[in-house]
């Protein structure tokens, strides 16, 4: 009982500690004032203090990261201080990295600074993040050591030494459990590559824990897409064979497949029902076929531009999915959502980027009802304008009822590009140069310089777009260019100096006007052996030229097209010429869908020019099919032919039927392959009746094949003419690679 007496009266005595402190004394501190110590350590005096005031003390001071060791105590009311402060890191040297520009990302990631304190912990946190950062390259076995170098007093320089060791090749990648794919496939799906002797230049084929677990989730998504709903990637593991070698494998178990067997709507009675009667026709479209998030993603797609194209405020969706056997029935839920207002609109991460930039692509502004969709709409706009890698939104309450403040947050990205490219196929060679800032000044104004060149033609540009010219949601275009053309098949060359400017708005809804004014100078010489009718147009010429364009896109997107249709018309009119003409061109394009990942296209290319005041259209002028138009034939190996030259026409029209052939390749996502049938014609020569002329109806069926291959792109076009006219050239078979670097 005595012993817990006395332990007792010492717990109360030592806690019951308090003393009044009248004076403060520091020791040991060099670098770091008496005077910061009181701030930083919350002393003053007079004061009465006590045992946990002292703890206190020392752990204030520890804090500041200034101290490797602080002592504290009281004696005759003087609060005595001993510090140990840490030293300074005069230098810090990176050896066994060989690249300077790798060093300097090194020192800026690490916590640990010149002129900074010495801190053990924070130098042991530095090296697990640079371990980190030579395993995101393939390094694996990266070893690391730290020394340190005093050179005076409490002042050191900081060495760390690097063994990266090789980089952790993967031999194999091998998919297990219910995978109910084959392994090739999946290899394709996934980022991680298997290393082969081709593929020197991707660091996809060295280990790496962030490609694995990228891996996971691009398996998961593409069993999705393919109607395994349950789909779980349940492990990776990787087994280390050599310190350069290892083998990676994922467990997968795919679940059941399932059909989507309904998709409905619930529409809230507050709200009228017929704005999404339209959903029904898409909802037949899709019922019955496997179930993918992605199709469930669309078709709420197609509900929010229903809720934009009659701007229906304040309205909100949700799915709900119900499991039935091997099947899923797909609920929309409508609703209406609270009345909100945006309060506040702010803009963050911008320090290039005018904040005007960002602001004139938004579709909300303060004061206006708070929209989701317009919100994402806004995002997805500034995306678009590529000049940040990253921006995402949050939204929180604001300072008022019902009320929202939207913060928008850019991550700027090097906006400026220097690319090269070069093809080779059964037409020649080609080759392009470019340079491009695509945020010049800050104000996402585009600027470029290319030059482009094949066996016939060289040609230099100047480029100057603002997508958004004085914030008024149109895009205008500032175009210098100069090209020069030698074609022996068409009986002539010439060089082109042409300036303009052009902008595009949206007039209506989906409906868009561009217009355009050019100013071009044309040197145009004939060759010694063109008829005399040809040597005739031998001259330079100056136009001033209004062109305009009226287009009706509805496609469903842009790139790849599943639905929709997109339909221009556009003339070319004098304003001043010394050979005036005028151009008309009409183009329509049709997209639809036919089962799963089938789609056809119907697409028709017309084209006409007329000499005015009597006025022969010269050579450089005349109207022409692309290659791309009419396969199968030579590109302006078609039409009237003027002794040996091939003189174009003053109409050009084409057709072209198309198709894809789905799960062709179904081991390769990389190949595309279509059938094709092409239909067209150039004709009509306003200068000589006694010129050829035939009318004869152009066409060609073939199958179109494209692969992204490992050295680049290459597109293959087999061909078979199914009527010609004696004078064309046709060529069955067509091989482009292209690449760029």
């Amino acid at each position: 009982m005595k012993k817990y007496i006395v332990i007792f009266l010492l717990f109360f005595s030592t806690n019951s500690f308090s003393e009044i402190v009248n004076k403060v004394n520091v020791q040991g501190n060099e670098r770091i004032s008496k005077e910061t110590i009181l701030v930083y350590g919350e002393i003053s005096v007079p004061s009465n203090y006590e045992k946990k005031d002292l703890n206190k003390i020392i752990k204030n001071l520890y804090s500041t990261n200034f101290f490797d060791d602080i002592k504290a105590s009281i004696n005759n009311g003087v609060l005595e201080i001993i510090v140990k402060e840490y030293p300074i890191i005069n230098s810090i040297t990176v050896e066994g990295e060989l690249k300077e520009e790798r060093i300097r990302e090194l020192k800026d990631r690490i916590q640990t600074k010149k002129n900074s304190p010495y801190i053990k912990n924070i130098i042991k946190e530095d090296i697990d993040l640079i371990k980190k950062l030579y395993l995101s390259m393939g390094f694996n076995f990266t070893k690391i050591d730290s020394k340190i170098e005093e050179i005076s007093e409490n002042r050191i320089n900081l060495f760390f030494f690097i063994n990266r060791g090789e980089k952790t090749k993967i031999s194999k990648i091998y998919f297990i459990g219910d995978k109910k794919i084959r392994d090739r496939r999946l290899r394709d799906i996934i980022v991680s590559q298997e290393h082969k002797f081709w593929k020197v230049l991707t660091k996809n084929v060295y280990l790496n824990s962030q490609n694995i677990e990228l891996d996971k989730r691009l398996l998961s998504n593409y069993y999705k897409s393919l109607g395994y709903y349950d789909v779980q990637v349940l492990s990776s593991n990787a087994e280390i064979e050599t310190d350069s070698s290892t083998t990676l494998t994922y467990n997968i178990d795919a679940g059941t497949r399932y059909r989507i067997q309904k998709i409905s709507t619930n529409v809230d009675s507050a709200i009228d029902k017929s704005i999404f009667m339209p959903l029904n026709k898409k909802f037949k479209k899709v019922v019955g076929n496997y179930y993918s998030p992605f199709t469930v993603k669309k078709l709420l797609d197609e509900v929010d531009l229903l809720i934009a194209k009659k701007d229906v405020q304040f309205v909100e969706h949700s799915v709900s999915e119900i499991i039935v056997k091997d099947n899923i029935e797909v609920q929309i839920n409508i609703f209406e959502g609270e009345k909100k207002v945006v309060e506040k609109i702010n803009i963050k991460g911008n320090t290039v980027t005018n904040e005007s930039v960002i602001r004139s692509e938004l579709l909300l502004d303060e004061g206006d009802p708070f929209s989701l969709l317009k919100l994402k709409q806004s995002i997805a706009k500034i995306k678009a304008r590529g000049i940040f890698s990253e921006v995402e939104r949050n939204v929180t309450d604001g300072s008022i009822k019902n009320s929202k403040v939207i913060d928008i947050f850019v991550e700027e990205q090097p906006t400026g590009e220097i690319s090269a490219g070069a093809g080779v196929g059964t037409n020649g060679g080609s080759i392009a140069f470019t340079i491009k800032e695509n945020n010049y000044l800050g104000r996402g104004i585009e600027l470029s310089t290319s030059v482009e060149a094949d066996e016939e033609s060289l040609k230099g540009q100047v480029k100057v777009i603002d997508p958004n010219y004085n914030f008024s949601g149109n895009s205008v275009g500032w175009i210098v260019s100069n090209t020069t053309n030698d074609k022996p098949d068409a009986g002539y060359k010439n060089n082109l100096a042409s300036m303009g400017i052009n902008t595009t708005f949206e007039q209506y809804k989906d409906v868009y006007l561009s217009t355009a004014v050019n100013l071009n100078y044309d040197d145009l010489e004939v060759d010694s052996t063109a008829s005399d009718s040809l040597k005739k147009q031998a001259g330079t010429f100056t136009d001033l030229a209004f062109d305009y364009a009226v287009r009706l896109d509805t496609r469903d997107r842009a790139y790849m097209p599943t639905s929709g249709s997109i339909v221009s018309f556009g003339q070319t009119l004098p304003v001043y010429a010394d050979s005036p003409y005028l151009r008309n061109r009409f183009t329509s394009s049709k997209y639809n869908s036919f089962g799963k990942d089938i789609v056809g296209s119907f697409k028709f290319f017309g084209s006409s020019i007329h000499g005015l005041q009597g006025e022969d259209v010269r050579l450089s002028k005349r109207a022409k099919l692309p290659s791309t138009r009419l396969r199968g034939f030579k590109p302006n190996k078609v039409g009237p032919l003027d002794g040996t030259d091939y003189v174009g026409g003053n109409y050009a029209a084409a057709i072209n039927i198309e198709t894809n052939l789905p799960n062709l390749f179904p081991e390769s996502t990389k190949t595309d392959v279509g059938l094709f049938l092409d239909i067209g014609n150039v004709w009509g020569v306003d200068y000589d009746s006694t010129i050829d002329d035939s009318n004869k109806i152009r066409s060609s069926v073939g199958i179109n094949t494209s692969w992204l291959s490992p050295i680049g792109p290459m597109s293959f076009i087999l061909s078979q003419d199914l009527s010609k006219a004696d004078t064309d050239q046709t060529q069955s078979f067509t091989f482009n690679l292209g690449t760029s670097f």
